[in-house]
């Protein structure tokens, strides 16, 4: 049976899981806030944005755990981050990370999450092609929020925060890396789909 867009809705990788019910969600949501924590600290460290593992992270819990718990799950890592545990980039965290620049993308990777997460439930993370176009869109989410706040941030600062020095210093150096990141989500997701159907 197919919705109202024409896909039929599907199972994630998480709903591969023997074991299904409230506590097995929540170490899910758990977990993909771990793995974001852990992939922010691959890290170059780049002024006022580094560059880091996050986005990857992002796009693959989203697909894993589905829209939902994707969000949540990165709902968490933020919350968990603002709270003081050391889940942002070079093991901080505390709210003063609100005055960062680069937060605006923190706030973006919950939306992205859940539209890849949206993807995936339609089988959008099964063959290479759609993956990689569902990956690229989810991995430019960020930005929508990340940019504004990077500019009112800068500002704050005194720094420049013209249209160009913004998209200089927050688009520009991740446009390689993040392609990159996508395509390695995008290959991965339809390899573990393929692993799991031969078994």
């Amino acid at each position: 049976m197919t919705n109202a867009t024409g896909f039929a809705p599907r199972a994630v990788l998480a709903d591969r899981l023997r074991t299904q019910g409230v506590a097995t969600d929540a170490a899910l949501i758990a977990g993909g806030a771990l793995f974001t924590a852990a992939m922010a600290q691959l890290e170059v460290p780049m002024w006022p944005v580094p560059i880091t593992g996050q986005t990857l992270a992002v796009v693959l819990v989203g697909a894993t755990l589905g829209a939902r718990r994707g969000m949540l799950s990165l709902l968490v890592y933020a919350v968990a981050g603002l709270a003081g545990a050391p889940f942002f980039a070079g093991f901080t965290g505390g709210l003063h990370a609100l005055a960062v620049p680069s937060f605006g993308y923190v706030i973006g990777f919950i939306p992205a999450a859940g539209v890849i997460g949206w993807l995936a439930r339609r089988n959008w993370d099964r063959h290479v092609g759609r993956a990689a176009a569902a990956m690229l869109l989810a991995s430019a989410i960020p930005f929508v929020t990340g940019l504004p706040y990077l500019a009112v941030a800068l500002g704050a600062l005194g720094a420049p925060n013209d249209l160009q020095s913004v998209l200089a210093a927050g688009l520009y150096p991740f446009i390689v890396g993040g392609i990159a990141k996508a395509l390695i989500a995008a290959g991965v997701l339809p390899l573990v789909w393929k692993l799991l159907g031969r078994r």
